[in-house]
């Protein structure tokens, strides 16, 4: 199986469209549809369900998504880390560490500092990144390390340690009638009909349906919020963020909120392994 062959079955498996993935693919429909045609005879499944006006993905087709997108990312990080290390001074490859903007900055900055009196240590760019993009810019090596956090990243296929681990509270508006309560179980979040969930963009860009608003980042998520629009699940030490019209509730039965340091499982980086064992010293 070929890169190539992966590319296109992501086109269309994420535009479900053969026209429209033919385009981002910049070739014609014909050829893209005989390599799926092709792929699918070579693995023996059937990936895509074709009519005369839908295409959707079959159970193995869903399977080789997942698979698809997480070879594409290697591929891509390997190009990306060698080209970095190719340009640096001679062995002076430094690391990306990729952390989302206003989260963890106690301990990031407590991490950098500690690293850097460590004998040897390179220099490291920090990468500040929206929700959810330290895991994406991780996987597909624009970052060599990053700051996540559980339950809201996806772990699959990291390795990681945990940093800290705090109880997780409720963001509301203020004056909204849960925000005077001493605390909150997830049950009081399931029927907040005039709270809809945010939307978080998906790896395409594009945001799934539903009636809560569509958000890009903290910034914006934390103005909505005071304006009565939609709540938020946050790790405790949000609270030292929050402005005027956002009141922070505790959730007594939430699980707790993890902070981790991630990087990726296939790594032999001698100066990962040095920063990674200054991180779990913390």
């Amino acid at each position: 199986m070929e890169t190539r062959e992966l590319r296109y079955f992501v086109a269309v498996a994420e535009e479900l469209h053969f026209g429209r993935a033919a385009e981002r693919l910049g070739m014609a429909q014909p050829p893209l549809s005989r390599a799926i045609s092709q792929l699918e005879r070579r693995l023996g499944a059937t990936l895509l369900q074709r009519t005369s006006r839908t295409v959707s993905l079959t159970a193995a087709g869903e399977v080789l998504l997942a698979e698809a997108r997480a070879v594409l990312d290697a591929v891509a990080a390997a190009e990306r880390r060698a080209r970095r290390a190719a340009a640096a001074p001679e062995g002076r490859a430094g690391l990306v560490l990729a952390s989302k903007a206003g989260a963890a900055n106690e301990v990031v900055a407590k991490l950098l500092d500690r690293y850097a009196a460590e004998p040897g240590a390179v220099p490291v760019e920090v990468l500040l990144c929206g929700p959810g993009e330290q895991e994406r810019t991780l996987r597909d090596g624009r970052a060599d390390v990053a700051v996540l956090h559980l339950p809201y990243d996806d772990t699959t296929g990291l390795d990681t340690e945990v940093l800290l681990s705090e109880e997780q509270v409720v963001l509301l508006p203020a004056g909204h009638p849960l925000s005077t309560r001493v605390d909150l179980r997830l049950a009081d979040l399931e029927d907040l009909a005039d709270l809809p969930a945010p939307r978080w963009p998906r790896r395409d860009g594009t945001y799934p349906d539903g009636p809560g608003p569509a958000v890009r980042d903290h910034t914006q998520l934390l103005q909505l919020i005071a304006l009565g629009r939609t709540y938020l699940t946050v790790p405790d030490s949000a609270r030292a963020q929050l402005g005027g019209g956002v009141v922070a509730v505790p959730l007594v039965d939430a699980p707790r909120a993890a902070t981790l340091i991630a990087w990726p499982r296939q790594s032999r980086s001698t100066v990962l392994a040095a920063f990674v064992r200054v991180a779990t010293s913390l």
